[in-house]
């Protein structure tokens, strides 16, 4: 599997690219233009979609960061998963997302952690390297629906939507976007390196968890992981006797951290189609944004309601990836569509190497949940 974090590397760079550049240039979110250029259908079933796909989503995350904890603590789950709905919650509606996560991001080095048992065990880079880029590719409907997980998490719906609507911020923040010429062309520069840096660390971290679990578990005989504490045992070459706390920090850092960020998208997706205010920045206890952090509300409560149901956390993941995936080919195929009218971005519409990315990811997306579902 480690083909696909390096094939959806330059893929979700593109679309990733085209959202922000669409909030940045219209100034406003992905559903407001949706709405705005497209029949009332399309927008319900794009943002239906996608807060549907961000509740499951929640409920994964939520879930993880509960059975995470309860390895180190022990007690309940369920208990955990109450506590870790509320604190998002609060400390979304209460607090800004952008002084918090100055802090909780460091939980995230944590993941550095795969990179170090890479090299702390012995690896074969040359198989690494040979497999990697001639992959001896797996038929087979389980196959294919493991292909549209790992699309589904890196190229992610709810993504699309916060980066757009984070360029609208900004931009509000500076005082609007700027008019010349100059300054457009200058922050489009930015909004590009600022997506490449990001998104390759991303994929990075994702191939060394993949080859790590391959080396350690998969090596081992375990080929079938349905617990967290299982999960874990891939850190135990480098962290021994703190593998579970390991482990812990990085699944709840990046779960708080993915949390805000799944209901806000929501958010902003919801605020957008109905044409109400909607930011961050907003503060409750003046009256301002209520529908928007109701949609918050909404979804990180739904989430934490669904912990309650029998799934077990990584099989949530697992699912909440693939709805990923598949919703995610209706809604590039939207954005591609906006991002190349000239009536919605003006001179600014995206240039031939990027439409070709774009579609070459939509396409590929599509071909492989279509294939998913006809090899039932």
């Amino acid at each position: 599997m480690l083909w696909t974090v390096v094939f959806t590397l330059p893929l979700m760079v593109a679309i990733q690219i085209v959202s922000a550049r669409i909030g940045y240039v219209t100034g406003r979110g992905l559903s407001a233009n949706i709405r705005d250029s497209f029949p009332r259908w399309v927008l319900l079933a794009v943002v239906g979609m996608l807060v549907l796909a961000n509740t499951l989503n929640i409920a994964a995350d939520i879930a993880a960061m509960a059975e995470a904890l309860r390895l180190l603590l022990g007690g309940s789950a369920h208990v955990y998963a109450v506590t870790f709905g509320l604190l998002c919650l609060v400390l979304q509606v209460f607090l800004p997302y952008r002084r918090y996560v100055r802090w909780l991001k460091w939980l995230t080095l944590a993941l550095l952690a795969y990179v170090a048992v890479a090299f702390s065990i012995d690896v074969d880079w040359w198989q690494v390297a040979r497999e990697t880029a001639w992959p001896e590719l797996a038929h087979g409907h389980d196959a294919l629906l493991m292909i549209v997980a790992v699309f589904g998490t890196t190229i992610s719906p709810y993504l699309f939507f916060w980066q757009a609507s984070q360029e609208v911020e900004d931009a509000d923040q500076r005082g609007g976007s700027p008019h010349s010429a100059t300054q457009v062309r200058r922050h489009l520069h930015r909004i590009k390196v600022d997506t490449i840096v990001g998104m390759t660390f991303s994929n990075l971290i994702a191939f060394f968890i993949i080859l790590s679990t391959a080396a350690t578990l998969h090596a081992a005989g375990v080929r079938d992981i349905r617990t967290s504490a299982q999960a874990a045992e891939a850190l135990r070459p480098l962290a021994g006797e703190l593998t579970f706390l390991l482990f812990s920090l990085g699944i709840i850092g990046t779960g708080m951290l993915a949390v805000p960020v799944l209901a806000g998208s929501a958010a902003y997706a919801v605020a957008g189609s109905a044409g109400w205010r909607g930011s961050l920045g907003l503060r409750l206890e003046q009256g301002e944004g209520r529908g928007f952090y109701g949609v918050i509300a909404v979804a990180t409560v739904g989430g934490v309601a669904l912990c309650f149901t029998p799934i077990d956390p990584v099989k949530a993941l697992f699912w909440s990836a693939v709805l990923n995936g598949v919703i995610a080919v209706p809604i590039m195929a939207v954005m591609m569509l906006l991002a190349g009218r000239r009536d919605t971005m003006g001179e600014n519409v995206i240039g031939s190497r990027l439409r070709w990315l774009g579609w070459i990811a939509t396409a590929a997306m599509a071909f492989t949940v279509a294939a998913t579902f006809l090899t039932r």
